[in-house]
């Protein structure tokens, strides 16, 4: 089995990359839908949280307005969060592994993957990028996104430049979605025929 680190800043368009992984037969584990999961209603991580966090929990799970508003630009604040959410997802994570253990490549769809260390537990990764303009341009037409935000978010990444650096194989999503498609093609037949990166 290969396994295959999926990543990029925000706006670059990993979702849709990670999309066109699982149309085409790969399996890909989703650490931000792992996330909401263990933080949805009966998540197994919501009563840590409310302790952790009080106030920022309800019927429905995590109030991710109240959760994002504690944790926003705290250091030490973000630290406790993901001393609660790292090993949790590490379990879903390993489940993961273990539901899928007989497929020739699977995905970690990781937003932080270099961030967290998490790029040394793969075989390979995968980079997502576009220029600046168009991460600029997706983030700020999503709800809730201002510059100020945005900013704030890249300042915890590494830059796209130095992402792209130490990636295996970097897919553009500013160019015509079946270049981006044939660009997933390439990247799973060069691991398919052992000449990964």
């Amino acid at each position: 089995m290969i396994t295959l680190g999926l990543t990029g800043s925000i706006g670059m368009g990993k979702s849709t990359v990670a999309a066109m992984f699982v149309d085409e037969g790969v399996p890909v584990f989703d650490a931000d839908a792992a996330v909401h999961q263990l933080q949805g209603p009966g998540g197994v991580i919501v009563p840590a949280i409310e302790q952790a966090f009080p106030g920022t929990t309800g019927p429905n799970g995590v109030d991710r307005a109240a959760l994002g508003a504690a944790v926003f630009g705290d250091d030490a604040a973000m630290k406790r969060l993901e001393a609660i959410v790292h090993p949790a997802v590490g379990a879903a994570r390993a489940a993961f592994v273990a539901a899928h253990q007989d497929a020739p490549i699977i995905v970690f769809d990781v937003p932080l993957l270099f961030e967290t260390g998490g790029d040394r537990g793969v075989d390979k990764v995968v980079v997502v990028s576009a220029s600046a303009e168009v991460q600029r341009a997706r983030v700020l037409a999503r709800p809730g996104q201002s510059p100020e935000r945005l900013a704030a978010i890249l300042a915890r990444q590494l830059p796209d430049a130095e992402k792209q650096t130490r990636a295996d194989f970097v897919i553009a999503t500013d160019v015509p979605i079946d270049q981006t498609r044939d660009a997933v093609r390439a990247v799973i037949a060069c691991l398919l025929a052992g000449t990964g990166g």
